[in-house]
């Protein structure tokens, strides 16, 4: 290879390098400036940003925390994150079990706070890269926006059906009232319906869905206050 020809190739890599570089900091601006509006503003999913660019319809109703019942709020932390109070957006008590399984990872550790992360900044399925996008992303916006702003961003972005995403338009679909009135048991039916929002339809409770919501229900008794820090106040 001629000194020209090296010359050229270091040039070539060098050009790489940087416009690797460019795009990397380009990204964390982005991500840091969203973060900093996500802060105040309603927040989509990419799902609904996917809806919306295939022109199909989405039903949400973006709504404040303290118009969202403390039965719903306790009954999602019951349900998918015992620990939101306690953990800095990642369990890793729960992490650290599931990759220690012997029989490999077998059940999911994600906690509401990655959940938050995946759907507002991710993609749906699941992969490794995912997963590693998702550890960051959830402890900054942990620091970034706090307990009562990570839920409150959850649950009105969480699916709750085919197009149907937040709890307000869940609480109004399915039960004909405003999220700020769900009663305990309606609450539980909507926590036990996160894990397959398409096929189990609170109104109409299968058999799945009722052990779902028991579940939840007894959940909630042992939580205790440890899902108060998520309360409006």
């Amino acid at each position: 290879m001629t000194a020209e020809a090296r010359g050229r190739r270091r040039g070539l890599l060098r050009r790489a390098v940087d416009w690797t570089l460019r795009l990397v900091v380009g990204g964390l601006l982005i991500l840091i400036a969203a973060l900093i509006l996500y802060m105040a503003v309603p927040v989509p999913s990419t799902l609904m940003l996917g809806r919306w660019l295939t022109f199909q319809p989405v039903d949400r109703t973006w709504v404040s925390l303290d118009r969202i019942s403390p039965n719903l709020i306790r009954a999602v932390i019951a349900s998918e994150d015992q620990r939101y109070c306690s953990h800095r957006g990642v369990d890793w008590v729960e992490l650290n079990a599931v990759m220690e399984d012997e029989d490999g990872p077998s059940r999911g550790a994600s906690t509401l706070t990655m959940q938050t992360a995946k759907n507002v900044f991710l993609w749906p399925g699941r992969s490794y890269l995912r997963k590693g996008l998702e550890i960051p992303l959830a402890t900054a916006i942990d620091f970034v926006w706090g307990k009562r702003r990570v839920i409150e961003v959850y649950l009105n972005v969480a699916e709750w059906g085919d197009g149907l995403y937040g709890a307000e338009a869940a609480a109004q679909r399915y039960f004909g009232k405003p999220a700020a009135r769900l009663t305990p048991a309606e609450a539980a039916r909507l926590a036990g319906a996160l894990p397959n929002p398409i096929l189990r339809n609170p109104a109409r409770p299968s058999r799945a869905l009722q052990t779902a919501s028991g579940r939840v229900q007894r959940r909630l008794a042992q939580l205790g206050a440890l899902g108060d820090c998520a309360l409006p106040g």
